[in-house]
């Protein structure tokens, strides 16, 4: 029987194998089809590769072909460059040199298969057309018949001013330049790959003051030195890579001098983001560092500026910030931290002053008030509907938690008036005092007329002294207390698209002296009329 059953796959086997016929391709005549009549490659800075784009190319013949040539228009100088298949062509030249991806030859297709081609581009503004700076080509596919179809290709080409640490070396072996930002809590310099930056670049001019004139992108940390001040003017457009942000010395100062604008282009508000310009990263956290400062001046002041998808939109401390006993400073309003990976604004032992300041979505924290300091939040909206349970909108203490040790620092305030605190958990607001067995830490907070988040789920919190919302007149003062997401919902427009402002009036309890303090709103809306709690005042 075992035999029997052996022959008997032999023989199948056989069968099978004597009725496959060897691929037979002719020459295509034309009849292809394609997912785009039109590829739009979109904005990428001069002389930086795009991302790859995907063309899929079908055939619906019942033939097996062989399409004698797929080439870009322009040849071997064209910007653009394909793969097909995994192979990138060949190089225009008979010594079988290895291709770049302009011109392919014999490129096979089955019956009723499909292929991909996948298209990227580099290309420098001079090389667009100086009226639109679109930079075009097309893919010629190019029949053994002489028919010739086509698929067009197109992208923006945007010019701009770079700023990016030197390197030296040959190969791969590169060393690049870097800049010390000073000794952290174990005497350690903290080097990281960065320039200074300039007064007199030949390329960038002045790099201390950033205009509107065309955008900056910047590789690695941009440093400003002590005795320096970076100014940033109204509609100036900044793009960090990768692993890269900006650093204020402790003894330099930065002001960003964004204004209101009256038009959906955002003519005089002053944007940091990522270099990734597609549609698809406008929302996506992490893709640069943070703003690293770590000025003690008074003078830094930031308006009008917008930040978007960094690990930390704006991290304010020391360095070292066990011995040291400076504390940075910053002054930021009618200004917006979104979509961060870990926190919106992390201070560590800082003193910061936030007017009409909108923080939405972080993976932490939107607001991280820590290690102690000062803090004064007046109108501010801080929401976090990040898609975890793990975080919140408001987070404050005194201590800083290192491997073997935790440091307490006096927190000498921390004050929110007429404040939204809000999100998609349950509780969006802790609250964190550790003491020392030793010495006793202040730890002063203030919450008047806010909107909170908070379900005291499990009665979890009922008998810690720092939540006590309705017998604690001094902490807080006339707060609502959202205790599900009926209660007291802000209903914010569209908080996924970081439109935050309100689609219904509060009509809740606020402290009318800060009103008349900051009369405007972060859309210069008059607030004294009615006021609303929040950076938005309700319009109709």
């Amino acid at each position: 029987m075992r035999n029997s059953l052996f022959i008997f796959l032999v023989g199948l086997l056989i069968s099978l194998s004597s009725c496959r016929n060897d691929f037979e391709f002719e020459s295509s005549k034309g009849g292809l089809t394609f997912s785009k009549d039109t590829v739009y490659l979109d904005t990428v800075f001069t002389n930086i590769g795009s991302s790859t784009y995907r063309l899929k190319v079908y055939n619906k013949s019942d033939a097996d072909i062989s399409i004698p040539n797929i080439q870009l228009g322009k040849g071997v100088n064209s910007k653009y460059r394909m793969m097909i298949d995994g192979l990138t062509g060949e190089d225009g030249t008979d010594d079988g040199t290895i291709g770049d991806g302009k011109i392919f030859n014999d490129v096979e297709l089955l019956a009723k298969d499909s292929m991909f081609i996948f298209i990227e581009v580099t290309s420098d503004v001079a090389s667009a057309n100086p009226t639109d700076f679109l930079y075009t080509d097309q893919i010629n596919f190019i029949h053994g018949n002489g028919e010739i179809q086509k698929v067009e290709l197109v992208t923006l080409i945007q010019d701009a001013y770079f700023i990016y640490p030197q390197r030296s070396g040959v190969d791969d072996d590169f060393i690049y330049e870097t800049v010390n930002f000073g000794v952290n809590d174990d005497a350690e310099n903290v080097i990281a790959v960065g320039s200074n930056l300039d007064h007199a670049d030949p390329t960038n001019g002045d790099e201390y003051t950033w205009g509107n004139s065309k955008p900056y992108v910047v590789y690695g940390y941009a440093f400003v030195p002590d005795g320096e001040t970076l100014t940033v003017n109204p509609g100036a457009r900044v793009h960090f890579h990768a692993n890269s942000g900006l650093v204020i010395g402790k003894n330099a100062v930065l002001k960003i001098n964004g204004g209101l604008s009256t038009t959906e282009a955002l003519e005089n508000e002053v944007i940091f983001e990522g270099d990734r310009l597609e549609p698809e990263f406008s929302n996506v956290p992490g893709q640069w560092g943070a703003i690293i400062n770590y000025s003690t001046s008074t003078e830094n002041n930031i308006n009008h500026l917008t930040i978007k998808n960094a690990t930390i939109g704006i991290l304010s401390q020391n360095l070292a910030t066990i011995t040291d006993t400076a504390t940075p400073y910053l002054k930021i309003q009618n200004s917006q931290i979104y979509d961060c990976s870990n926190f919106g604004l992390l201070a560590r032992k800082s003193n910061v002053e936030g007017t009409n300041l909108v923080i939405n979505n972080a993976g932490q924290a939107t607001l991280a008030c820590t290690y102690g300091g000062t803090y004064n939040f007046t109108h501010c909206t801080f929401n976090n509907n990040w898609s975890s349970s793990n975080q919140v909108a408001v987070l404050v203490n005194n201590n800083l938690e290192t491997d073997d040790t935790i440091y307490v620092k006096d927190l000498v305030a921390a004050n929110f008036n007429n404040c939204i605190i809000y999100g998609g958990n349950q509780v969006e607001m802790i609250l964190d005092n550790v003491q020392s067995d030793t010495v006793t830490t202040l730890f002063d907070y203030k919450f008047n007329h806010c909107l909170i988040r908070f379900n005291n789920i499990n009665n979890q919190f009922t008998s810690n002294p720092l939540y006590q919302f309705t017998t604690d007149s001094i902490h807080y003062v006339n707060c609502s207390i959202a205790t599900n997401s009926s209660t007291f919902n802000p209903k914010f427009e569209d908080e996924s698209l970081n439109q935050l402002w309100l689609s219904e009036d509060l009509n809740l309890p606020n402290d009318s002296s800060f009103a008349t303090l900051y009369p405007f709103d972060i859309n210069n809306n008059d607030r004294t009329t009615s006021t609303d709690l929040g950076a938005y005042q309700f319009v109709p």
